[in-house]
């Protein structure tokens, strides 16, 4: 502990007033915790006799791995940052996460775990939002003793953690890349150098307002480099950045503003027209960032004599700066799932159509949409076509140039198929002139709904266009579809595999996120695997998400009939709004058993049935969207249930949580299939 209060000196000493407005949730811990508290659950946070910090110790966690400190229940709908002032001792970790009122879970938003003999600034994004919500706090000391996390400070202010007038001490998280020579200061209201002549502040117009400056003063090689860079955004954000520059010596320096993700990765995003400026300017520029980025302000000098850059008043807005950055229109216009049509897509011509809209009722020989296993889709049928080298064409809308675009789409064949490019998508213009031909199916048999992710972008108008040729039509079956066709800025497209990382979703590409398998009152496990299942007549063909990706099922032939596998989520808090569990199934085999989504809560002696299908459903994976509510701690249990045969496996994927209720529940009935030999197996 004598670490940090050395520490704490340093602190009290250097602390100033803030001039900008602290909102609900802010806590210097001088006198109390400002209603924050401790997570009962877990170990307590401890304020210092002193006051001015609060600390999660090792030495006093006893048993406790970690202390949870919960804020107040904070209504701020504006965008805001956190400021928080900490310090790891030792080894340990410390966790900001996001509890939203209603929400089952609580969404992690930064974490550090480098221990420091200092204080430490984090910068923190909320976004807007009318939900309620509470900051947590999770302090992780590594076991043993001189282990600690303390936290000096907590203010939440309004606007962009990147925003920044520097008149703040600790300059709102901003850091300065040293170099023994050329560095970035604060300037303005301090003594400077004769060489620097530098200006007075643009906030206040005098000298007491604070700005950072870099001066060539003291550089002494060729291309020395000063590197200002502002706190890593922890949210995706999109708009307009801007600030005040102040530029002298003409050719003496090179000014550059750049973006950085947490991979290194470095992208110009302006550099100055001019050499000199007669006064500050300012400067807007369009940001569209998807991932965590950080702004770099950096100068090199190439002598002494390369004069100097100054900058202040860094705003942020999520308008865009110039109104040709974002295009007006909506690109989900393009989307479609073919549920009530065709949307904006439309097919050549009037006879002999190849695309159809259909919808198939799924059993052990045809296999339903992707959607939901039961909605509709497009049909390319070439057996209705009865001319060679006939062309059947799925027009897409028109799309503005100059945007990149993803397009998403999933396809299906049934049957057999020995012509490449049999079927193809191309990017034509508006004058139906095809640019580029993105993809063509290659396979051969696959009868498992396969994701297709294209990234395209022109500089005209243009659309995408799904060409089935009649040169199929000798083979006996074959359909293709374009059920979910997705089409976003790229900008703004998360990666794959990001479902898995959220709390409450997973689908299972990165693991089995948290979920539990039961030891103590089932006969089997869970497992993950990709693929299809080693039996034959059951158990899918690969997984609902991509069509080659994980899924979770039950092996039944490593199972005897009736014996149970239980899969639980780890534990929810519970919510006083109601919750929407959706998930995909996949029930074929003639001797399929029961899959049942169970709720289990310590204060019940048995566990309540929410869901239940018996038996063979299909050869489709299926959708099941169920309803309930909870408002104290519980756990969900996937159980299945090995019916009489081998042919019994039973497969889960793409499991999601949400605030209900369920908006489209499709699949409303809570129980249903054959029981024939149900008794049986239950007994």
């Amino acid at each position: 502990m004598s670490t940090v209060r050395l520490t704490l000196q340093v602190l009290l000493l250097c602390r100033l007033i803030r001039a900008q407005q602290l909102l609900p949730g802010s806590c210097s811990f001088e006198l109390d915790t400002c209603g924050y508290t401790s997570d009962p659950e877990y170990g307590s946070w401890i304020m210092n006799e002193e006051g001015h910090l609060i600390t999660a110790d090792s030495a006093f966690l006893h048993d406790q791995e970690q202390a949870v400190l919960v804020s107040p229940v904070l209504d701020q709908q504006e965008w805001s940052c956190v400021r928080l002032v900490y310090q790891i001792t030792g080894r340990g970790s410390l966790q900001l996460h996001l509890r939203p009122d209603g929400d089952n879970f609580d969404y992690r938003l930064w974490t550090a775990n480098e221990a420091s003999d200092s204080w430490l600034i984090a910068s923190i994004d909320l976004s807007n939002t009318t939900i309620p919500y509470q900051i947590l706090l999770e302090g992780q000391p590594g076991r043993g003793s001189g282990n600690s996390v303390a936290i000096f400070e907590i203010h939440i202010v309004p606007g962009y953690c990147i925003e920044c007038n520097f008149e703040e001490h600790h300059l709102c998280g901003y850091s300065n890349s040293w170099n023994p020579n050329v560095n970035w200061y604060v300037g303005g209201s301090v003594a400077r150098e004769p060489e620097s002549n530098l200006l007075i502040n643009h906030t206040n117009n005098n000298q007491r307002g604070h700005y950072m400056y870099v001066d060539s003063v003291y550089a002494k090689h060729f291309q020395e480099v000063a590197k200002l860079t502002s706190p890593m955004t922890t949210l995706s954000m999109a708009g307009c950045l801007s600030f005040y520059y102040h530029r002298d010596q003409e050719r003496g320096n090179i000014f550059s503003v750049f973006t950085r993700d947490q991979q290194g990765h470095y992208e110009e995003i302006w550099r100055p027209e001019v050499y000199v400026t007669h006064g500050w300017t300012l400067v807007s520029i369009d940001i569209k960032a998807p991932h965590p980025m950080e702004v770099v302000f950096e100068v090199a000098f190439n002598s002494v004599r390369g004069g100097y850059v100054a900058i202040d008043d860094i705003s942020f807005s999520p308008e865009f700066c110039h109104i040709d950055t974002e295009p007006t229109f909506d690109p989900s216009i393009a989307n479609c799932d073919f549920e009530n049509g065709l949307c904006l897509y439309y097919q050549e011509g009037t006879e002999s159509k190849v695309w159809s809209r259909v919808s198939v009722k799924p059993n052990v020989y045809r296999i339903g949409d992707h959607t939901t296993g039961t909605g509709c889709f497009l049909l390319a049928n070439t057996r209705f076509t009865s001319r060679p080298g006939y062309v059947g064409r799925l027009h897409g809308p028109l799309l503005p140039g100059n945007h990149k675009y993803c397009l998403r789409f999933y396809y299906l064949i049934q049957g057999f198929m020995k012509v490449d490019n049999a079927v193809v998508l191309y990017i034509y213009d508006e004058n139906n002139v095809a640019q580029e031909k993105v993809w063509s199916l290659a396979d051969t048999s696959r009868a498992v709904w396969t994701e297709v992710e294209i990234t395209y972008m022109k500089p005209m108008l243009s659309k995408s266009i799904a060409a089935c040729a009649g040169i199929c039509h000798t083979y006996s079956y074959f359909f293709y579809t374009l059920s979910h066709a997705f089409i976003t800025h790229k900008a703004f497209l998360k990666g794959k595999g990001s479902t898995g990382s959220l709390p409450g979703q997973c689908n299972f590409e990165n693991g089995v996120c948290g979920f539990i398998q039961e030891k103590k009152e089932d006969n089997a496990d869970w497992l993950r695997v990709r693929g299809h299942t080693p039996t034959s007549y059951t158990g899918p063909r690969g997984d609902h998400t991509a069509g080659v990706g994980y899924f979770m099922y039950i092996e039944a032939s490593l199972m005897r009939p009736g014996h149970k596998a239980w899969l639980l989520t780890s534990d929810l808090r519970g919510s006083s709004s109601p919750q929407c569990l959706i998930f995909y199934y996949h029930m074929f085999g003639s001797g399929t058993g029961i899959l049942s989504v169970l709720m289990r809560q310590s204060s019940r002696e048995q566990d309540k049935l929410l869901w239940r299908r018996r038996g063979e459903q299909s050869g489709s994976w299926m959708r099941a969207m169920v309803d309930y509510h909870c408002d104290v701690r519980h756990q969900i249990i996937f159980e299945a249930i090995r019916g009489p045969s081998l042919r019994s496996d039973t497969a889960i994927d793409d499991i999601s949580f949400m605030r209900g209720p369920c908006e489209d529940p499709g699949d409303i009935t809570p129980y249903s299939g054959s029981s024939e030999y149900f008794n049986e197996i239950e007994n």
